[in-house]
């Protein structure tokens, strides 16, 4: 059985979370630093789903340690 159908619900949506979200913000910081756009405040659009996530895989982490 695969390892990642095997997670709870909230572990799950907290990971695609936290890699969907950070995507724009890596993005966004890459195309600075290349000179390309000048973003005044580049980790905004990142922050917004981090600590939701972040919130999300605790709780997918604490389900799974009282599951077992």
């Amino acid at each position: 059985m695969n390892k990642i159908s095997r997670l709870n619900l909230p572990l799950k949506i907290g990971i695609s979370t936290l890699i969907l979200g950070s995507g724009p913000l890596l993005i966004i910081l890459f195309l600075e630093t290349l000179g390309i756009i000048d973003v005044s405040n580049p980790v905004g659009p990142g922050i917004l789903t981090f600590w939701r996530s972040i919130i999300l895989i605790i709780i997918g982490v604490v389900r799974e340690s009282i599951k077992k």
